[in-house]
């Protein structure tokens, strides 16, 4: 699998994301989702993406254009800013939508040319912008569900993440070569600014819903960054190797997952390769970081979602305990236990496990997008301690030789 493939996740680990009362968890091929809070047992919805119509006869010139065969995993999605509307993309290079209100429905399968990374629904629930492999930018009507993409705009490396001011007025772009792109929505080729100071990968950038000047940014750097994006300007920046000091040395803080609750500010990330969230807290006043709480997991995190008066909920590798669920008390956040939301949704899980098969043991899925080092200083001292060594030696053998050589000439001169 090259870094491309890594990245856009034939395998991509499991997730799930909060939308009102609605929660949905993603696995595999699958999807599930149900109004975790509610008692009514008949609002659970489960859909598998291979089980999807695909590739209509309107549609073929475009999947012919597409390379490869793809597992059906689920890639990335998103839901509108009001929850009507659901959107994501899969393995199999398609694009699906959903209507979510009064019930789901299934309103399209599109294709898409190249196996996407993120996706995003604008505020105005009009479009769906979707960042492929490629570095390229396409968006899709929901107006018109069946109608193809539209390239928007495009980065000369892999897009990892795609995000909008709410307005809408900007979208931003983050790529493997430690880019971050702010570009007008209306006029794309129109380039605002570059946020530039990453020194790795930027796997993560949301604006701030209810700070729309001020962005936030992830890297495999292990940096969190906040900007004004606008200018381009860094605001503050997280060091996140120095919350863990008890950690190896060379381990690497790459941030697979974020979330952020308006009420209160706080900001959750789950890391990529350590089982553990950290919390902060946005001061707005100062545009600073406030670093808060550290949460370690007994088993590798997929997944954070907060709700809106700010519990955070956790997906986990567990089958025993699939999700845990924090409520801040006094600034901290503390595990909830017997709560019927989190029975509820565990018990879905448990008896939908299947949807997991596959994810369990992954790796890192950023392993392959560090940049490579090369200690050429220690190679370059090691061949140089050799080739002085070489000379000594040829310097002495030569000396020797020569002596004998020149008693020899003596001795044949004295007997003359």
């Amino acid at each position: 699998m090259d870094a491309d493939e890594s990245a856009a996740g034939a395998h991509p680990l499991p997730g799930m994301t909060i939308c009102g009362s609605l929660m949905l968890i993603t696995g595999g091929t699958q999807f599930l989702a149900a109004h975790y809070k509610e008692a009514s047992k008949d609002d659970f919805f489960i859909y598998d993406c291979s089980t999807a119509i695909k590739n209509p006869q309107k549609h073929k010139e475009a999947d012919e254009k597409s390379s490869g065969k793809g597992s059906d995993n689920i890639l990335a999605c998103a839901f509108s800013s009001s929850g009507t509307y659901f959107a994501l993309t899969d393995d199999s290079k398609h694009l699906i939508l959903f209507q979510t209100k009064p019930s789901w429905k299934c309103l399209s399968v599109r294709s898409v040319v190249r196996r996407c990374t993120s996706l995003i629904i604008t505020a105005a629930e009009d479009k769906i912008l979707v960042a492929d492999k490629s570095g390229d930018v396409y968006s899709y009507s929901i107006a018109e569900p069946e109608s193809t993409g539209r390239i928007e705009l495009g980065h000369l490396s892999l897009l990892l993440d795609v995000a909008l001011s709410p307005d809408d007025q900007y979208i931003l772009t983050a790529d493997r070569d430690e880019k971050i792109r702010v570009s007008l929505t209306a006029a794309p080729y129109n380039i605002v600014s570059f946020c530039l100071g990453h020194r790795e990968f930027v796997s993560r950038i949301f604006v701030i819903p209810n700070y729309p000047d001020l962005l936030l940014s992830a890297s495999g750097d292990s940096t969190l960054r906040l900007w004004e994006y606008k200018s381009g300007t860094e605001v503050d920046c997280c060091h996140l190797e120095s919350l863990h000091p008890c950690e190896a040395i060379d381990k690497k803080y790459a941030v697979s997952r974020t979330a952020y609750c308006c009420k209160g500010n706080y900001i959750a990330i789950l890391y990529d390769c350590i089982p553990a969230v950290s919390l902060f807290q946005l001061d707005t006043g100062a545009q600073k970081l406030l670093y808060k709480q550290h949460i370690s997991l007994n088993h590798k995190g997929w997944g954070i979602a907060f709700e809106e008066t700010g519990g955070l909920w956790i997906l986990q590798e567990d089958k025993q305990a699939p999700l845990l669920v924090y409520h801040p008390v006094d600034g901290q956040w503390q595990p909830a236990i017997e709560e019927k939301g989190l029975l509820k949704m565990s018990k879905y899980l448990c008896d939908n496990w299947e949807m997991f098969k596959g994810c369990f043991g992954k790796a890192s899925c950023y392993q392959n997008l560090y940049k490579a080092s090369f200690d050429n200083m220690t190679t370059y001292l090691q061949k140089k301690e050799e080739r002085l060594q070489q000379q000594k030696s040829k310097r002495q053998t030569p000396d020797h030789e020569s002596n004998g050589q020149t008693k020899k000439v003596k001795a044949g001169a004295s007997s003359l």
